[in-house]
């Protein structure tokens, strides 16, 4: 992919500004582009580019700050690029101890926020460089190792060095897999000091998949009380193994490179860093993303937990392995309270369906060990999964064939009443419409049971469409 010599127009640069400040943020093709942009920009004329960014920052005056954390990012980087250079020594000493880790589930966001407060020590500073190297290279945050390398041939040409986190964040999107050795070749053949590093780096194939383990909290579960809130002992978390290779990136990277274990609790509220810039920043390692962030997606189904529904699709449109971080945070989605939540989850899920990725025996058994933890409501997951069924029987099919013999399982021990009808039908519906074939124990079971109660009758319908026979 050739890089372009001319950044957009100043007044376009202004003009994203403003709109993805006062929004969201953008998406993280227009939040990247955003960001390349003023990076561009200041190394070519840095004052016409304060010109063009000073009306945005006029409309932000003072102390105020958007609510989106993508956007508030976006913010300081436009202060810094529409403010004074300040001597090296000023700009070094706000930024000296300015960061302490103090939880594990902000690894991801530690990543996005170091390239940030390097963007803005650069802007601060009068530095420059002639792009940033962790741009993606598609809409999922993915960079093309034949993308970084080109830039990096810029970069030596120009005589620049990269800033660690930019090329720390570059490095992370980078492969699913070893890199064409022609790529290779090329990195290693870089004049820059980081060149054997980061052809050693596209030779390995990247950030190696970490080990996981899934844990449920321990203790009986408890309804919540007015109180405290929250359930106990009803969520399912995902902890993952250590990865080696930290020396070589910035130290705000260094959580991302430690076990989490994610019966750990934290000292402050987790709000607000599930986004879709946490996934695009870890595009080959969703599982990584997803288990960091999963006490904040179970927020949404058992605490009322405040929405940010872009997350789950991000999620799901990563190129990397989903494992049972993903499938856990998807199941916890189509259980949210909020309605957009649950929008998104059924998004998701056709999503990773499209990509071959959804494994329906993992979620389904995951939606039904929730249930009956009592941590997911039964009726708010049939729905969500009927909504997704409109779209795709054939997505959903597997996951209430999973769901199945656990629920009806629970039903003959007598730990649940009865049977979900709502749920029987809607399986019947999909198996109908997918053609699918074969014979579940616990659905003949119920459907073999004598009467004509509607749970029963649907069983049997059920029963006789994967027999193959019209119902």
């Amino acid at each position: 992919m050739a890089e372009e010599a001319v950044p957009a127009p100043l007044a376009v640069v202004a003009g994203s500004a403003a709109e993805l400040i006062d929004g969201d943020g953008g998406t993280v093709t227009a939040y990247e582009a955003l960001l390349d942009a003023v990076v561009r920009w200041a190394r070519r004329d840095r004052a016409a580019l304060a010109e063009a960014l000073r009306p945005v920052v006029e409309r932000w005056g003072g102390v105020h700050q958007p609510r989106v954390r993508a956007a508030a990012r976006l913010l300081a980087v436009v202060r810094c690029a529409a403010g004074p250079v300040e001597e090296r020594a000023v700009a070094d000493r706000r930024e000296a101890g300015s960061w302490l880790e103090t939880c594990q589930h902000e690894a991801v966001l530690h990543v996005v926020g170091a390239r940030i407060a390097e963007i803005c020590g650069w802007l601060r500073h009068g530095e420059t460089v002639p792009m940033l190297l962790a741009t993606p290279s598609r809409a999922d945050g993915a960079v093309d190792p034949y993308d970084l390398v080109m830039r990096l041939t810029e970069y030596e040409q120009e005589g620049a060095r990269p800033g660690p986190a930019d090329l720390g964040q570059a490095l992370l999107r980078c492969c699913g897999g070893p890199a064409d050795e022609d790529v290779v070749r090329a990195a290693a053949e870089l004049a820059l000091p980081e060149g054997p590093r980061i052809a050693a780096w596209l030779r390995a194939g990247g950030l190696p998949q970490p080990g996981a383990a899934v844990v449920r909290e321990p203790g009986a579960p408890q309804r919540p009380s007015r109180r405290y809130g929250a359930r106990v002992g009803r969520r399912v978390l995902v902890g993952t193994e250590p990865l080696d290779g930290r020396g070589d990136f910035p130290r705000r990277f260094w959580s991302l490179f430690r076990g989490f274990e994610p019966l750990i609790g934290c000292n402050h509220l987790l709000l607000g860093h599930r986004e879709r810039h946490a996934a695009a920043a870890l595009p080959w390692h969703p599982e990584i993303v997803a288990a960091r962030l999963l006490t904040e997606v179970a927020a949404t189904a058992d605490q009322d937990g405040a929405g940010s529904p872009e997350f789950l699709p991000a999620l799901a449109q990563s190129p990397g392995p989903a494992g049972p971080a993903v499938h856990l945070a998807l199941a916890y989605g189509l259980g949210a309270r909020p309605d957009a939540d649950r929008e998104a989850a059924v998004e998701a899920l056709l999503v990773l369906a499209a990509q071959g990725g959804l494994e329906g025996v993992l979620l389904g058994g995951e939606l039904a060990r929730l249930v009956l933890l009592g941590t997911l409501r039964l009726p708010v997951v049939t729905e969500s999964l009927a909504r997704a069924a409109g779209a795709g029987a054939g997505a959903v099919w597997p996951v209430l064939a999973a769901m199945l013999p656990g629920l009806l399982a629970a039903v003959q021990s007598g730990a649940v009443a009865r049977p979900h009808v709502p749920l029987l039908a809607l399986a019947a519906d999909c198996a109908q419409g997918c053609a699918a074939r074969g014979t579940v124990a616990e659905v003949d079971a119920l459907a073999a049971r004598p009467g004509s109660a509607q749970s029963v009758r649907e069983a049997r319908r059920l029963r006789d469409v994967l027999a193959g026979r019209r119902p």
